[in-house]
């Protein structure tokens, strides 16, 4: 079902830090309400989705607006696909929206094919140039502007990492999305590098959960295994059988955020997409007091961070090397 921020999923989005007032209550206010749309590739219950809402929101009020006073946020959940895209899209501009925040790769193209006026914060979104949705970085020059996903050859730090940690390792699976030139990437440049640290790389679909499990499985029968989760929006729904898997077989495995180690991952490295979310939330504002998107350059991360997980490494029999415990951002235990 289609949904805006009505009160009771507002009140879950943001751990009840505020409340959407009626649409009439806020014309009592006076003034204009600007409104904002979103598009969230995950569940409304997801707990990534819900924490990207909460950064996004939490930004919004940071640079002056108040929700439910002179900013209404309205929000279409689980979309995916391209056909998912086009659909709230559609019912997003049927609203006449300020500004559309979109999340992911997958979700900007089909939008820009329906909309090249209404202004497009977009975040994690991999090489945006590449993929024609903006002329160039520093000058975007359409109605798309955002936050960008590292450069693919970064991903090769999860290759080094994992080899750092499991020296042994000689084979691993790399998960990714075939249909998606950051999935393509991403593996490129990980098998590119593979040689030179001795390891044999298999791409594994992660679109296809059943293709996964035995995928991983089938990784998993040969000695001195490993498992590479780089970014992309299957990894993030399906963490919870990547997770189960790596554990299931004892597989050190090396993921892209944070999230994946909260849940009882090893190890991973990459940016902190929450600061991303936060940042957009200054575009919104600065698009809304009457700059152009084509002329707000688009960013790349700058914040990165690497996490660990003892007790995990504990159940592998891996023990972190001093170096790489310096080094940690957060260390669970």
């Amino acid at each position: 079902m289609a949904i805006g921020i009505r009160r009771r999923q507002f009140i879950s989005a943001l751990g009840g830090a505020a409340v959407v007032w009626p649409l009439a209550a806020r014309a009592q206010q006076g003034g204009a309400v600007r409104r904002i749309g979103v598009l969230i590739p995950l569940a409304p219950d997801d707990p990534v989705g819900q924490a990207q809402l909460r950064a996004l929101t939490q930004g919004l009020q940071e640079v002056g607006w108040t929700i439910g006073h002179d900013m209404q946020v309205e929000i279409r959940w689980n979309v995916r696909d391209p056909d998912s895209v086009r659909k709230s899209a559609a019912e997003l501009l049927a609203l006449a929206p300020d500004v559309i925040v979109s999340v992911g790769s997958e979700q900007l193209g089909p939008l820009l094919q329906i909309t090249r006026t209404v202004p497009i914060v977009f975040v994690v979104v991999s090489d945006p140039v590449g993929a024609g949705f903006v002329e160039s970085l520093a000058r975007p020059g359409g109605n798309a502007t955002g936050f960008s996903q590292p450069e693919y050859g970064t991903s090769t730090k999860l290759l080094e990492l994992l080899k750092e940690i499991a020296p042994g390792v000689t084979r691993a699976a790399v998960l990714r999305d075939s249909t998606t030139p950051n999935g393509i990437g991403q593996f490129g440049a990980i098998q590119a590098m593979a040689p030179s640290l001795g390891v044999e790389v298999i791409a594994v679909n992660a679109r296809d959960t059943g293709e996964t499990e035995r995928a991983v499985t089938a990784v998993a029968r040969s000695s001195n295994s490993g498992l590479i989760v780089p970014s992309g929006a299957p990894m993030v729904v399906h963490r919870d059988l990547i997770i189960t898997l790596a554990a299931r077989y004892k597989l050190p495995a090396v993921y892209f955020e944070r999230f994946f180690v909260a849940a009882g991952g090893l190890i991973s490295y990459g940016p902190k997409v929450l600061d991303e979310f936060q940042r957009a939330a200054g575009y919104v504002d600065r698009i809304l007091k009457g700059e152009k998107p084509g002329d707000l350059p688009v960013q790349a991360p700058t914040k990165y961070e690497l996490v660990v997980n003892l007790k995990t490494a504990k159940a592998l029999g891996l023990t972190f090397p001093a170096s790489l415990l310096a080094r940690a951002d957060e260390v669970i235990e």
